[in-house]
């Protein structure tokens, strides 16, 4: 006796009609009728009586009807409650992100990971690392994509993803503005906006990490402290600024990005990406989406 055969058996002992019984079950009448002896059979008894132009219930096909209905009705219950606990399951991955990862790693992980596992329910927040880390250890987020600090908390896992490419910002109007490529030399005199240290540390060690073999200290204006406005007072013409390769992707008229030298490609170093979340922590989900991350890192990576 199978679930498909008691369902067969309702629709026609609701409809006492097999013609309009398949059409709700949208089968053929053959198909239905031979469903309707298999159960009958497997029964040992007839539950319904056909004639030319009625079709009835015998006496135990009445009485086996709301056993049948039962059944049916908790199967279907089980199902749906247990469809219900898998998505619960699948269902929250709270993911916590600084803006470079926003920018690119974040979306493309996320649309591979839709493909196998659609039912996820997938919350994003996007701040400064400082921000972040209380939020993961306090539970608030499953993982974070973010700058590794020089000695990171014990109780945290950290997976170094990449470097990011560096460039410089300038003004098409600046005369740096047709070079190819920008050496350090080229920025004497050359007013540069920084963030402050103690909000963006990584922006504002990057651009002095430059001058640490320079015959001259850089010209900093601290005027802003997010890449937009930055951008913005560099078209403004108030100054350059060293700032990771992707924010070329940001709307910005009358701006530059300009790759520094080859010999200073190590500065790529000032700018890790990391991902990070509580050592030990057992997470199927966030374990999967990683297992996406690595195995996509390679075309990530290009695109910074």
């Amino acid at each position: 006796m199978e679930l498909n055969q008691l369902r067969c058996f309702i629709a026609v002992a609701e409809e006492l009609h097999f013609g309009h019984a398949a059409q709700r079950l949208d089968m053929l009448p053959s198909a239905l009728g031979r469903y309707i002896k298999l159960l009958e059979e497997d029964l040992g008894t007839r539950l319904l009586s056909r004639s030319t132009r009625n079709v009835s219930l015998t006496p135990h096909g009445a009485l086996f009807l709301e056993e049948a209905r039962e059944i049916v009705e908790r199967a279907d219950h089980l199902q749906q409650r247990f469809r219900k606990l898998a998505r619960q399951n699948a269902g929250r991955l709270r993911i916590g992100a600084i803006d470079s990862a926003v920018v690119s790693l974040v979306p493309h992980v996320l649309h591979v990971f839709r493909d196998s596992w659609p039912d996820v329910d997938i919350q994003i927040v996007e701040d400064k690392s400082s921000k972040l880390l209380p939020k993961l250890k306090s539970g608030r987020l499953d993982v974070i994509f973010m700058r590794p600090t020089e000695h990171m908390d014990d109780a945290l896992e950290n997976q170094f993803l990449f470097y990011e490419d560096v460039v410089l910002a300038i003004s098409d109007k600046h005369r740096l503005s047709q070079r190819n490529e920008i050496y350090v030399d080229d920025l004497m005199n050359v007013p540069l906006i920084v963030p402050e240290r103690r909000v963006r540390p990584h922006s504002y060690d990057l651009t002095m990490s430059l001058f640490d073999c320079a015959s001259f200290k850089p010209q900093l204006v601290k005027i802003a402290d997010e890449k937009q406005t930055i951008i913005n007072m560099v078209a403004a013409e108030l100054g350059a600024a060293i700032m990771p390769k992707w924010v070329a992707r940001m709307s910005a008229m009358n701006v530059k990005f300009i790759p520094l030298a080859k010999e200073y490609q190590t500065i790529r170093t000032k700018l890790p990406l990391s991902a990070v979340w509580v050592k030990d922590s057992r997470d199927e989900t966030r374990d999967n989406m990683m297992k996406v991350v690595m195995q996509e890192l390679e075309v990530i990576a290009q695109q910074y």
